[in-house]
């Protein structure tokens, strides 16, 4: 199920360029859909998007009907049990507090003569958040995109998911967003609701910013209407890397490889580890651990096409070969983990020790687990309270101080060939103007 291959073989090599292929959005035949479906969308508004939620998810939905009434956000409640609301409210409490601690404050400092310069931190007026309710039912990404938002204190929250054939939202997820201090949502997914987030329809407002998972359709559609509006990142496939030693239990690394390829077939499950033998017991145990998992397809798939263990000749080539990967999640499942964590560069999260597993960051830790994937950790960063708020630059310079850079700036302007960059400098020191 899972391939094991020497980091220094060929095969190694070619596994690896596959694998950083896996960012690239580059489907022709989904770009020129999601182009059409934006096109109607931005001309017909309400009536495209209509068009669209019935041909995909619910038939004989109406405009009236896109937007959820307080009476089915009472319905909902009973619909869940008192295990789940507890659980909600938990992880909202726990993903809250470590992201409180992300907030930052605007400021002012005073320069030499006089001069004012500051930032001026304010956050966005109105985001809109897209989160799959259908094919996979993602309440815990509900919480990762709402939170940061509620913390950084975003006045307007929209949130769209596709419905079920009978017109409704899952009754978990109207209850995950009343919880995080949501009740705007629509009733559209896929690229129609990144249309009308983007261009606003008669119904539904245009948003600032555009955040949250999806599939080809969606990703490729906040692409193209970025510019638009903003958008947080472009999501790709998700992917775990373990780095183990010989000290590590291999039914623990089998159980989270497994966590992490039942989301889909294209999602990467990776051992890193010196020891051929960790590596054999690690395969044994997906075999045996897998047996009776209700995600069948998707975990031979991702296994088949993204499942491998490389064994390296030390946690020295390990720490590079991560690093090269640029993963989604990294665990350290290894003697002593902390004394690596300064070696790892690039992750979107690193997840420490055999009592930390990757579902632990999934659901309830409080770190976001809306992370960069694709190798995209080499530049990108989670999803956090900045990506919902805007700086400001101020400058204040009084005549003196201005007086003083006046030559500087002139003959840079000049340089660049802007003369009326140079005459706004010199203007205000010239005696004789009448």
């Amino acid at each position: 199920m899972i391939r094991i291959l020497e980091s220094s073989s060929e095969e190694a090599s070619a596994f690896i360029e596959k694998l950083n292929l896996r960012g690239q959005l580059e489907d022709e035949g989904v770009l020129r859909t999601v182009r059409r479906i934006l096109q109607d969308v931005r001309r017909n508004g309400d009536r495209a998007v209509i068009k669209y939620t019935r041909k995909f998810d619910a038939p004989r939905i109406s405009v009236a009907e896109l937007r959820v009434t307080d009476a089915e956000f009472e319905d909902a409640y009973p619909q869940v049990d008192s295990e789940f609301l507890h659980a909600v409210q938990q992880a909202r409490t726990n993903v809250e507090r470590f992201h409180q601690k992300q907030l930052r404050n605007s400021w002012i400092s005073t320069e030499a003569d006089g001069v004012i310069l500051g930032h001026h931190i304010r956050p966005l007026k109105r985001v809109g958040i897209c989160v799959p309710s259908v094919s996979q039912l993602l309440v815990s990404s509900l919480i990762m995109c709402v939170v940061p938002a509620k913390v950084a204190g975003v006045a307007e929250i929209a949130v769209f998911m596709g419905p079920m054939r009978n017109r409704k939202i899952n009754p978990h997820m109207l209850v995950v967003a009343a919880e995080c201090g949501v009740r705007e949502i629509y009733k559209c997914g896929g690229a129609q609701a990144i249309g009308a987030m983007a261009y606003g329809t008669e119904t539904i407002p245009k948003v600032d910013k555009i955040v949250g998972p999806g599939n080809s359709y969606v990703q490729l559609a906040k692409k193209e209407v970025y510019g638009f509006v903003d958008i947080d990142k472009l999501a790709g496939p998700s992917e775990v890397l373990v780095i183990a030693d010989g000290t590590a239990e291999p039914a623990y690394i089998a159980a989270d490889l497994i966590s992490q390829a039942e989301h889909s077939e294209d999602c990467s499950a990776i051992l890193v580890t010196p020891s051929r033998g960790l590596a054999e017991q690690v395969r044994r145990e997906i075999e045996l651990q897998t047996k009776g998992l209700s995600r069948q397809s998707e975990l031979k798939g991702a296994f088949e096409n993204y499942g491998v263990a490389f064994v390296v000749a030390d946690l020295e080539e390990a720490i590079e070969l991560a690093n090269e990967i640029a993963p989604e999640h990294v665990e350290l499942e290894v003697e002593n983990p902390f004394d690596w964590i300064g070696s790892i560069h690039n992750a979107g999260a690193i997840m420490l020790g055999p009592y930390t597993p990757e579902a632990v960051g999934d659901y309830i830790a409080g770190p976001n687990h809306v992370l960069p994937t694709g190798g995209a950790a080499k530049y990108a960063s989670p999803l956090s309270v900045d990506d919902f708020l805007k700086k400001t630059s101020i400058i204040s310079y009084t005549k003196t101080a201005l007086e003083k850079v006046t030559p500087a700036v002139v003959k840079l302007a000049q340089v660049e060939g802007l003369d009326g960059h140079a005459a706004a400098m010199t203007i205000r020191f010239e005696d004789n103007r009448e």
